[in-house]
């Protein structure tokens, strides 16, 4: 049976070439995004070495709330800091060749362009330059010395576009500084985009360190001595106070200990990504399998004396259905094999991007055995799975099918079919109802979830006995418009629901998620900007490209003239009770904002739940209900712990509002007492005017004085709400891209069971031409068949993707989702895609019916 598998598949290349380019595209991006995280993975851990080269650590010895140790890194554990002054203690310790502190921070360079460097999303940080550190290499100049010098990375300064001896500015510690361009570092490894400017060690503690914290402290071990041996010595350092009160609350560990940490971090966040893409993965392969089901199924219908004819000859039912089932296989292995070197190439075309980009990927392409046996076994299985009801079919073939005249195909009713799918369809709507109805309860999201996943599979079981009906709909413009090429049309894709409802069912999919996609975009829009228009009426909003403001523009804006009021939103993590009165933990992470005169109630607006706002003092907090729960009263106490200090607070008052995404509210004095200036970040400033400025008027002001810092730019309300709507838009991008897949896939399955319809209604073809039926007629009825096809997947898939997307307002009204947009210019633009893509996915069908020969097709054998 083997060889009977291997001619059948020899024998219909042509019908399988589709199926095999399905599996392709679903392979490749499995394939793609596992190569993708390995040489991010590679790159990270590059970094993690380049950046944590040391022997050995000291850091604090408790937790901190995660983002709140000043000068801290994005991944790894966040310990309490250490100080400063411990690097000399421990340069004493036997064993130890050099110790010193690791200072860095954010910082701004600005470009011989005159524009601050920056690169993708990586960070921009000021390091201190230590000449006696061993990974401290100058590749050209020298070493910065004093607050006038930098020196730079070698990547950082080719992508500046400056060079050693020019003058430029940067900005630290919140202030414009002069600077000139001493010398060229080099990196110690892939910085993936990072811009890295070394200062003098002394600039660097009095901008990063000012309170002499630092998060770790580097120690090299004298050669023979290792990292286990150094952290031994340490240790007993440590126990016996030989390293005096600097030591308190320090511990040390093993470089490579610290290094492990910072990987697993990393691979925890690209597992995510990974997670993340691998879903549309299967979501390409899922639409794929329809693709391949259908193509078998109807060269099953077209194979029947095939098949019994093997029956005839003593083939058992069980070896008709492993030849079918085996034809898919290989079919399958061929696509994934196609998909496994098209991943490859997806990897080196987003590679190209990255650079472009300034993030540089390290390593070749990853090829293992294990990527390419998995991409194998899962186009193998997903084709044998999707192949296995028509081979059902093929092997209940009797052997009296092949002595027949002609041989025809019973199909069942429909009407179980559709009783089944209605049955589902209710069940996933009850849920979905429950969810809407009682969004309070804690199964409403699970219930939201489970019950839509339920409705589209009863669609898509429904679909065959929902096709006729609304196809006859559809198609009444073109019966109307083309007599017999649409009356033809109508006929030949309601003659066979089946074969329609599989062929349009992966576009269902697709156009399900792309609805409810478009409809959560559009909803979530409205939403932001609804909340914003009504919670502040601040004349201008100042924004950073790099996520800070700059303490001198915020102390330079609120000196000018022209501006009545400018509120810093300035904010440090802290770890938060979860509960009154109870002592939070390390996990309990939330922002504390500090609320300076005139915010609450004045530039924003907020609802006031509890007590009054105006109690903010040194011993009062105000907390925001919708972070941290609707059980706070007045009276009750908040506990906040930051890395360096604890507050025990009383609660003045309890407000809600969505504009101020955090949890508690303290006066400025109480911030600076919870966290040094280094671990307070202002990300936003509003800004009204003084009593007979004009708009225009403040506008220059604050421009002028925020263009030293660069990286700060001015809007008014209504830019800062379309810059928050692009945020939403950005995102909507990268789904529809990733979605993009699927339904090219789905459209693939138009044209495959076009094209293999032409092949199953040869004769019927030349019958029509025979009887008058012109070529370009014949190619139109093809035409409008594929339009019809596509336009009822995208309008059920559209419907059900609204309707489902709908109801999430009122599950996520607490969460700012508080009013529903349907866009129906966007949807009306899908439905007019979906005619274009009908039009053109029918081009080679229509053509190839159009070109056969009207004896030759009239003498072909049903």
């Amino acid at each position: 049976m083997l060889r009977v598998t291997l001619r059948g598949v020899r024998a219909h290349a042509v019908r399988f070439a589709l199926s095999i380019l399905a599996v392709a595209l679903g392979v490749s991006f499995v394939a793609g995004t596992f190569a993708l995280r390995t040489m991010m993975s590679d790159t990270f851990h590059g970094i993690v070495d380049a950046t944590a080269p040391a022997d050995a650590y000291l850091r604090g010895a408790q937790e901190a709330p995660s983002g709140a140790a000043p000068g801290g890194v994005g991944v790894g554990e966040v310990r309490t800091p250490v100080a400063i002054g411990l690097a000399d203690a421990v340069a004493d310790v036997p064993g130890v060749r050099l110790a010193g502190a690791d200072v860095s921070g954010p910082i701004v360079l600005v470009g011989a362009d005159g524009t601050a460097v920056q690169s993708t999303q990586a960070p921009s940080l000021g390091i201190a330059a230590n000449p006696d550190d061993p990974t401290f290499e100058v590749v050209a100049g020298r070493a910065p010395v004093g607050a006038g010098e930098v020196a730079l990375e070698q990547v950082t300064l080719e992508s500046s576009g400056l060079a050693i001896g020019d003058s430029t500015r940067v900005v630290v510690s919140g202030e414009v500084r002069d600077v000139e361009v001493v010398g060229e570092i080099a990196g110690g490894g892939p910085m993936a985009g990072a811009t890295l400017v070394f200062l003098d060690p002394a600039v660097a503690e009095a901008a990063y360190a000012p309170e002499g914290l630092v998060p770790t402290i580097s120690v090299y071990a004298q050669d023979g001595v290792s990292e286990q041996q150094l952290v031994e010595r340490l240790d007993a350092a440590l126990a016996d106070g030989t390293l005096g009160a600097d030591a308190d609350g320090a511990e040390a560990v093993a470089g490579e200990t610290l290094r492990a940490d910072l990987r697993g971090d990393i691979d925890q966040m690209l597992g995510f990504v990974t997670s993340f893409l691998m879903i549309f993965a299967v979501i390409s392969l899922f639409v794929g399998g329809y693709l391949i089901s259908n193509t078998f199924t109807m060269s099953v219908r077209q194979r029947v004396r095939e098949f019994a004819l093997l029956r005839a000859v003593g083939a058992s039912p069980a070896q008709v259905f492993a030849v079918v089932v085996g034809q898919a296989v290989l079919v399958g292995l061929v696509g994934a094999a196609v998909g496994v070197a098209g991943g490859l190439g997806l990897v080196s075309l987003l590679r190209v991007v990255f650079e472009q980009m300034g993030m540089d990927l390290v390593g070749s392409i990853p090829l293992d055995a294990t990527t390419v046996a998995l991409c194998l076994g899962i186009g193998a299985v997903v084709s044998a799975v999707a192949a296995a009801i028509p081979g059902r079919r093929a092997a209940l073939v009797a052997p009296v099918e092949a002595m027949r005249g002609e041989v025809t195909v019973p199909e069942r009713s429909l009407r179980v079919r559709g009783l089944v799918g209605g049955v589902v369809v209710a069940l996933g709507a009850a849920a979905v109802l429950f969810a809407a109805l009682r969004p309070e309860s804690g199964a409403a999201e699970g219930l939201l979830g489970a019950g839509a996943g339920v409705v589209l599979i009863g669609v898509l079981v429904a679909a065959p006995s929902m096709s006729r009906a609304v196809v006859r709909v559809l198609a009444v413009p073109f019966v109307k418009a083309l007599p017999p090429v649409g009356r033809l049309a109508q006929g030949n894709v309601v003659r066979n629901p089946r074969r329609t409802a599989s062929t349009a069912g992966a576009l269902v999919i697709g156009m399900a998620l792309v609805g409810g996609v478009s409809v959560i975009a559009a909803t979530t829009q409205a939403s932001l900007v609804s909340t914003v228009e009504s919670s502040t009426t601040a004349d201008l909003v100042l924004r950073s490209a790099t996520g800070t403001i700059p303490a001198g523009a915020v102390a330079d804006v609120q000196g000018l003239s022209e501006a009545g009021r400018a509120a810093a939103v300035t904010f440090t993590t802290a770890a938060v009770s979860p509960e009154p009165g109870v002592d939070p933990g390390p996990k309990d992470v939330g922002a504390v904002l500090a609320s300076p005169e005139g915010l609450i109630d004045g530039t924003v607006k907020v609802e006031v739940v509890d007590g009054d706002p105006a109690t903010l003092d040194a011993t009062h907090a105000v907390v925001n209900e919708r972070v941290l729960g609707k059980d706070w009263r007045v009276g009750d106490e908040v506990t906040i712990r930051s890395a360096t200090a604890e507050r025990t607070l009383t609660v003045g008052a309890v407000i809600d509002t969505r504009v101020l995404g955090t949890g508690v509210l303290v006066t400025p004095g109480v911030l600076d007492e919870l966290a040094p200036a280094t671990s307070q970040l202002t990300d936003t400033v509003f800004v009204d005017a003084a009593a007979g400025v004009s708009a225009a008027e403040l506008r220059s002001a604050v421009t002028g004085a925020v263009a030293p810092y660069v990286v700060v730019s001015v809007q008014d309300r209504d830019q800062f709400v379309d810059q928050m709507a692009s945020q939403v838009d950005q995102l909507l991008v990268i789904l529809y891209a990733l979605l993009g897949l699927s339904l090219l896939i789905a459209v693939l399955g138009i044209v495959n069971t076009l094209a293999l319809s032409v092949i199953e209604r040869t004769r019927e073809i030349g019958l029509l031409r025979a009887v008058g039926l012109g070529r370009l007629q014949l190619a139109g009825v093809v035409t409008v068949e594929s339009v019809l096809t596509a336009v009822f997947g995208t309008v059920v898939g559209l419907g059900v993707g609204v309707g489902l997307a709908s109801v999430l307002p009122r599950v996520f009204a607490e969460e700012g989702l508080d009013r529903l947009v349907v866009p129906w210019g966007g949807l009306a633009a899908m439905l007019g895609i979906a005619i274009v893509v009908g039009v053109l996915a029918a081009v080679w069908p229509g053509t190839r019916a159009a070109r056969l020969r009207v004896l030759d097709a009239i003498a072909t054998p049903d």
